[in-house]
């Protein structure tokens, strides 16, 4: 038996109603865009190692069950391009990490245009994303969409400097970044395919207050349960569970009550606003309705991809959602590589 601690980690959706459901074109449409991805050729060994083990295409399958097969693999597609930028903006400085970012930021603004030879692959690869977008999309969501990426890529880069001079936010400026480089809001875009929703309707406070909402649920969770992996790696002070142990000098048990008591706040916050929703006609209303059922769905399914996949957990995953027990890892060295 291992002598290694244990902790509990709260079952903070016990009670949420949306249940887990897997979109039926998941197993068809998975194989289509891995392949796509690993075409290009971007993974060393190690890197395509840990795509295959999060299996995004999964978090899709789960996270939008209602998308058709053509928007779920959008989606996919979606997913492994913000993983691609996530690995190698990790591998560069800050000055590397901006001209990743310019590049990515042009190519999905100009998808007609050839990118210049000898550019990275990540210029192609947002470019091939971008076309296959503005094929599926509404003008007004792909606006959206741009300008929340471009929002993620660059927050992505002031949380590497945070790392780089070791800064250590408190709750709430965390928070405020963390919203950001979570990756949340560019996965909206999938949440309103189909639909054509204005953009007064999702211009509005109501709306914009649930996405903030849902994107801390993501946060919360993804922190609790990537904690693991990073304080093994020494890489934990850029993660919410540390963050709170900082500042209100609690314990690691403490956190994630602080945890399970905020998290249980936010949903309270969502269920009353969403109730609260205004009207905007009955032309418009049965799609707003539609955005804010997926956006349900998409608490469920990330919570249950972050067990199902190999990401955080490994293969222990399914029996540590059932028990709720994980066992700490021993620390280890120099590799502080978050699956954040």
């Amino acid at each position: 038996m291992s002598s290694l601690p244990r902790v509990h980690l709260p079952d903070v959706l016990a009670q949420w109603p949306w249940p887990r459901m897997l979109n039926q074109h998941y197993a068809e449409v998975k194989p289509d865009s891995d392949a796509w991805l690993r075409g290009f050729g971007a993974f060393d060994a190690t890197s395509q190692k840990s795509f295959d083990s999060c299996n995004f295409a999964l978090l899709c399958g789960l996270g939008y069950p209602l998308l058709d097969k053509d928007c779920l693999r959008l989606a996919c597609d979606l997913m492994a391009f913000m993983f691609v930028f996530d690995e190698y903006t990790d591998k560069v400085g800050n000055d590397g990490a901006h001209v990743y970012a310019n590049i990515v930021m042009d190519a999905l603004r100009n998808p007609h245009t050839k990118r210049p030879q000898g550019e990275s692959k990540l210029g192609e690869i947002a470019r091939q994303f971008s076309l296959r977008a503005t094929e599926t999309i509404s003008v007004s969501s792909k606006r959206r969409f741009i300008a929340s990426f471009e929002e993620f890529v660059y927050a992505v880069i002031e949380e590497a400097a945070d790392r780089a001079q070791g800064c250590t936010r408190g709750i709430a400026d965390y928070l405020e970044l963390r919203r950001l480089t979570i990756g949340g809001y560019p996965s909206y875009l999938c949440l309103e395919l189909g639909l054509d929703i204005p953009d007064e309707v999702m211009e509005h406070p109501a709306i914009k207050s649930l996405l903030s909402l849902v994107a801390e649920t993501i946060v919360l969770t993804n922190d609790m349960y990537s904690y693991n992996v990073e304080q093994a790696r020494g890489c934990d002070s850029h993660n919410i569970i540390a963050v709170v142990m900082k500042e209100k000098g609690v314990d690691l048990d403490g956190a994630l009550t602080w945890i399970a008591v905020s998290y249980e706040q936010v949903l309270s916050k969502f269920q009353a606003q969403r109730r609260m929703l205004p009207s905007w006609g009955p032309a418009i209303d049965p799609a707003v309705n539609d955005f804010v059922d997926r956006l349900c769905f998409w608490v469920r399914g990330h919570d249950c991809w972050s067990f199902e996949s190999e990401r955080y957990f490994g293969t222990k995953g399914p029996d540590i959602q059932g028990l709720r027990l994980m066992t700490l890892l021993p620390k280890v060295k120099n590799l502080c590589m978050t699956p954040a």
